[in-house]
Protein backbone atom coordinates (compact mmCIF):
# COMPACT_ATOMS: atom_id res chain seq x y z
CA UNK A 1 0.00 0.00 0.00
CA UNK A 2 1.39 3.42 -0.89
CA UNK A 3 1.72 6.19 1.67
CA UNK A 4 -1.43 8.27 1.89
CA UNK A 5 -2.70 11.23 3.85
CA UNK A 6 -5.66 10.12 5.95
CA UNK A 7 -7.26 13.54 5.97
CA UNK A 8 -8.07 13.07 2.29
CA UNK A 9 -11.61 11.55 2.23
CA UNK A 10 -10.78 9.28 -0.72
CA UNK A 11 -7.60 8.01 0.93
CA UNK A 12 -9.37 7.40 4.24
CA UNK A 13 -11.96 5.40 2.37
CA UNK A 14 -9.19 3.28 0.87
CA UNK A 15 -7.68 2.76 4.30
CA UNK A 16 -11.05 1.68 5.67
CA UNK A 17 -11.51 -0.80 2.85
CA UNK A 18 -8.07 -2.21 3.64
CA UNK A 19 -8.87 -2.28 7.36
CA UNK A 20 -12.07 -4.15 6.60
CA UNK A 21 -9.90 -6.82 5.00
CA UNK A 22 -7.67 -7.04 8.09
CA UNK A 23 -4.80 -4.82 6.94
CA UNK A 24 -2.78 -3.95 10.07
CA UNK A 25 -0.88 -1.18 8.31
CA UNK A 26 -4.15 0.58 7.49
CA UNK A 27 -5.24 0.13 11.10
CA UNK A 28 -2.01 1.70 12.38
CA UNK A 29 -2.32 4.70 10.06
CA UNK A 30 -5.87 5.33 11.21
CA UNK A 31 -4.79 4.90 14.82
CA UNK A 32 -1.97 7.45 14.54
CA UNK A 33 -4.25 9.95 12.83
CA UNK A 34 -7.12 9.78 15.31
CA UNK A 35 -5.60 8.65 18.61
CA UNK A 36 -4.34 12.05 19.79
CA UNK A 37 -7.67 13.80 19.15
CA UNK A 38 -9.56 11.02 20.88
CA UNK A 39 -7.19 10.96 23.83
CA UNK A 40 -7.53 14.70 24.44
CA UNK A 41 -11.32 14.52 24.39
CA UNK A 42 -11.44 11.45 26.62
CA UNK A 43 -9.02 13.00 29.11
CA UNK A 44 -11.19 16.10 29.42
CA UNK A 45 -14.02 13.85 30.53
CA UNK A 46 -12.28 11.42 32.88
CA UNK A 47 -9.57 13.76 34.26
CA UNK A 48 -7.05 10.91 34.44
CA UNK A 49 -4.11 10.16 32.17
CA UNK A 50 -4.14 6.44 32.95
CA UNK A 51 -7.89 6.04 32.55
CA UNK A 52 -7.85 8.00 29.29
CA UNK A 53 -5.11 5.73 27.95
CA UNK A 54 -7.03 2.62 29.01
CA UNK A 55 -10.21 3.83 27.34
CA UNK A 56 -8.31 4.72 24.17
CA UNK A 57 -6.72 1.27 24.11
CA UNK A 58 -10.09 -0.40 24.65
CA UNK A 59 -11.59 1.74 21.89
CA UNK A 60 -9.11 0.69 19.23
CA UNK A 61 -9.19 -2.89 20.42
CA UNK A 62 -12.91 -2.87 19.70
CA UNK A 63 -12.28 -1.30 16.30
CA UNK A 64 -9.87 -4.09 15.40
CA UNK A 65 -12.20 -6.79 16.69
CA UNK A 66 -15.00 -5.37 14.54
CA UNK A 67 -12.93 -4.42 11.50
CA UNK A 68 -14.91 -6.71 9.20
CA UNK A 69 -18.12 -4.81 9.96
CA UNK A 70 -16.75 -1.31 9.29
CA UNK A 71 -18.58 0.55 6.54
CA UNK A 72 -16.07 2.56 4.44
CA UNK A 73 -18.88 4.78 3.14
CA UNK A 74 -19.72 6.15 6.60
CA UNK A 75 -17.87 8.63 8.80
CA UNK A 76 -15.09 6.80 10.62
CA UNK A 77 -14.61 9.78 12.94
CA UNK A 78 -18.24 9.55 14.08
CA UNK A 79 -17.82 5.80 14.51
CA UNK A 80 -14.78 6.29 16.76
CA UNK A 81 -16.33 9.05 18.84
CA UNK A 82 -19.51 7.02 19.31
CA UNK A 83 -17.49 4.15 20.77
CA UNK A 84 -15.54 6.63 22.91
CA UNK A 85 -18.75 8.18 24.19
CA UNK A 86 -20.10 4.80 25.32
CA UNK A 87 -16.82 3.86 27.00
CA UNK A 88 -16.63 7.17 28.85
CA UNK A 89 -20.28 6.85 29.87
CA UNK A 90 -19.61 3.36 31.24
CA UNK A 91 -16.61 4.65 33.16
CA UNK A 92 -18.51 7.54 34.71
CA UNK A 93 -21.28 5.22 35.84
CA UNK A 94 -18.75 2.82 37.34
CA UNK A 95 -17.37 5.73 39.37
CA UNK A 96 -20.81 6.40 40.76
CA UNK A 97 -21.20 2.79 41.86
CA UNK A 98 -17.73 2.66 43.43
CA UNK A 99 -17.53 6.04 45.14
CA UNK A 100 -21.13 7.02 45.86
CA UNK A 101 -23.45 9.49 44.18
CA UNK A 102 -22.97 12.47 46.49
CA UNK A 103 -19.16 12.44 46.38
CA UNK A 104 -19.17 11.92 42.63
CA UNK A 105 -21.55 14.80 41.93
CA UNK A 106 -19.58 17.22 44.10
CA UNK A 107 -16.24 16.31 42.51
CA UNK A 108 -17.58 16.22 38.97
CA UNK A 109 -19.45 19.51 39.25
CA UNK A 110 -16.33 21.20 40.62
CA UNK A 111 -13.99 19.89 37.93
CA UNK A 112 -16.44 20.32 35.07
CA UNK A 113 -17.12 23.98 35.79
CA UNK A 114 -13.69 25.01 37.00
CA UNK A 115 -13.21 27.35 34.04
CA UNK A 116 -16.86 28.28 33.59
CA UNK A 117 -18.65 31.25 35.10
CA UNK A 118 -20.35 30.25 38.38
CA UNK A 119 -23.65 31.80 37.37
CA UNK A 120 -23.81 29.72 34.19
CA UNK A 121 -23.00 26.57 36.15
CA UNK A 122 -25.73 27.39 38.68
CA UNK A 123 -28.31 27.99 35.96
CA UNK A 124 -27.47 24.70 34.24
CA UNK A 125 -27.70 22.78 37.52
CA UNK A 126 -30.95 24.52 38.47
CA UNK A 127 -32.46 23.74 35.05
CA UNK A 128 -31.62 20.04 35.39
CA UNK A 129 -33.08 19.82 38.89
CA UNK A 130 -36.22 21.73 37.85
CA UNK A 131 -36.68 19.34 34.95
CA UNK A 132 -36.28 16.39 37.32
CA UNK A 133 -38.95 17.79 39.63
CA UNK A 134 -41.34 18.07 36.68
CA UNK A 135 -40.87 14.35 36.01
CA UNK A 136 -42.25 13.39 39.44
CA UNK A 137 -45.80 12.02 39.84
CA UNK A 138 -48.24 14.91 40.59
CA UNK A 139 -48.73 14.34 44.32
CA UNK A 140 -45.05 13.58 44.95
CA UNK A 141 -44.09 16.71 43.04
CA UNK A 142 -46.58 18.76 45.08
CA UNK A 143 -45.19 17.39 48.35
CA UNK A 144 -41.59 18.03 47.27
CA UNK A 145 -42.31 21.61 46.19
CA UNK A 146 -44.16 22.41 49.41
CA UNK A 147 -41.47 20.91 51.67
CA UNK A 148 -38.21 21.52 49.86
CA UNK A 149 -38.89 24.66 47.84
CA UNK A 150 -41.49 26.51 49.90
CA UNK A 151 -39.97 25.30 53.18
CA UNK A 152 -43.16 24.09 54.81
CA UNK A 153 -43.04 21.55 57.64
CA UNK A 154 -44.33 18.01 57.26
CA UNK A 155 -47.16 18.91 59.66
CA UNK A 156 -48.21 21.90 57.53
CA UNK A 157 -48.13 19.83 54.34
CA UNK A 158 -50.09 17.09 56.10
CA UNK A 159 -52.88 19.57 56.89
CA UNK A 160 -52.80 21.09 53.40
CA UNK A 161 -52.94 17.80 51.50
CA UNK A 162 -54.75 15.66 54.03
CA UNK A 163 -52.12 12.93 54.12
CA UNK A 164 -50.00 11.54 56.97
CA UNK A 165 -46.52 12.80 57.78
CA UNK A 166 -45.17 9.28 57.18
CA UNK A 167 -46.59 9.40 53.64
CA UNK A 168 -44.99 12.81 53.17
CA UNK A 169 -41.65 11.44 54.39
CA UNK A 170 -41.93 8.55 51.94
CA UNK A 171 -42.65 10.97 49.08
CA UNK A 172 -39.65 13.12 50.00
CA UNK A 173 -37.28 10.15 50.20
CA UNK A 174 -38.41 8.77 46.84
CA UNK A 175 -38.49 12.20 45.18
CA UNK A 176 -34.98 13.03 46.39
CA UNK A 177 -33.65 9.68 45.20
CA UNK A 178 -35.23 10.18 41.76
CA UNK A 179 -34.00 13.76 41.38
CA UNK A 180 -30.43 12.77 42.29
CA UNK A 181 -30.54 9.94 39.76
CA UNK A 182 -32.07 12.23 37.13
CA UNK A 183 -29.46 14.91 37.78
CA UNK A 184 -26.66 12.37 37.44
CA UNK A 185 -28.02 11.06 34.15
CA UNK A 186 -28.50 14.55 32.68
CA UNK A 187 -25.16 15.77 34.03
CA UNK A 188 -23.33 12.91 32.36
CA UNK A 189 -25.20 13.61 29.12
CA UNK A 190 -24.04 17.23 29.41
CA UNK A 191 -20.45 16.08 29.87
CA UNK A 192 -20.77 13.78 26.87
CA UNK A 193 -22.15 16.63 24.75
CA UNK A 194 -19.10 18.71 25.71
CA UNK A 195 -17.00 15.75 24.55
CA UNK A 196 -18.19 16.38 20.98
CA UNK A 197 -17.02 19.98 21.01
CA UNK A 198 -13.36 18.92 20.90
Amino acid sequence: MTNMEVNNPFDESRLLISLQKGDKEAFEKLYFFYSKKLYISIFKMVKSTEIAKEILQELFQRVWERHKTIDPTKSFKSYLFTIARHLVYDFLHSQVRQRGLETYLIEKSTSSYRHVDDEIAFKETHAIIASGIRQLPPQRRHVYVLCKIQGKSYEDVSRILGISTSTISDHIVKATKFIKSYYLSEHICLLISVFYLF
